[in-house]
């Protein structure tokens, strides 16, 4: 090895080093927004990054959440589903329903789960995981699912049950899946999916933009999503809804 080589591997040591108070995300979102590329020293760098990228990526939203939490269906009625609704075309959205549910394997190899509010709660997060695996198309799911967290009062396999009919949905395969090994495997997978959240998930609903959480990311989102989207989407033009003010609400969380 070259003292060259030595120099540049010590500078970057170094330079690591120097961020680690401040820029806690992996380096490929780091220009995932300008409060992160500030934190990481590289606003300069993700404007040139967003030049040529902007006429065609989209904001890449993940929601995780838990089928009767109250505090998400909030967040499905107050934001979520209009500003889906409007801004589709900008929005890769990807919807976890698992939450603070706990998962522990018995002997059999099947995963058991227990959900923060019920049995219940566990078939809800199940049905929607289904649908998500079955219908595919996010067209199709997300209006599904969307109506069953709009539904204040049912139980999940009520409110299933309506929607499919009001949606246009067979129901029948989703509730086959909801009660099946597949089911239970796919649910599995929400579950590695939470429990990978850097960093940890703290409460419901937890919403990454580009594959990052802060706490501004989450308070922005649940004050006003599409402002939020807006913001973050650097394409042009921007959705006639970017044009639209829209007003505040309160936040919801469920620990």
């Amino acid at each position: 090895m070259t003292k060259l080589h030595i120099v540049v591997i010590f500078a970057v040591v170094v330079f690591a080093t120097s961020l680690e108070n401040k820029c806690n995300v992996p380096p490929e979102f780091w220009c995932s927004s300008e409060e992160v590329a500030r934190d990481c020293q590289v606003t300069e760098q993700c404007h040139r990054y967003y030049e040529p990228k902007a006429k065609t990526d989209k904001v890449q939203l993940t929601l995780y959440f838990e089928s009767l939490c109250p505090d998400c269906k909030n967040f499905f009625r107050s934001q979520l589903t209009k500003t889906y609704t409007a801004l589709s075309d900008i929005i890769n959205l990807t919807l976890v329903p698992y939450g603070n549910a706990r998962e522990e394997k018995d002997a059999s190899g099947k995963w058991n789960y227990t959900c923060q509010h019920g049995e219940d709660e566990c078939v809800g997060n199940l049905i929607e995981t289904c649908a998500i695996h079955l219908l595919k198309n996010i067209s199709v799911y997300f209006p599904f699912i969307s109506c069953i967290e709009h539904d204040q009062f049912g139980t999940p396999q009520f409110s299933a049950k309506k929607c499919a009919k009001q949606q246009g949905i067979d129901l029948q395969p989703i509730m086959d899946c909801s009660t099946s090994s597949l089911g239970n495997s796919l649910e599995h997978q929400m579950a590695l999916k939470t429990e990978a959240l850097n960093p940890p998930h703290k409460y419901v609903p937890w919403v990454t933009l580009n594959g990052v959480h802060t706490e501004e990311i989450e308070k922005k989102a649940e004050a006003d999503l599409t402002a939020l989207i807006c913001d973050t989407y650097k394409g042009s033009p921007k959705p006639a809804a970017c044009n639209k003010k829209t007003g505040l609400h309160h936040s919801w969380r469920e620990f």
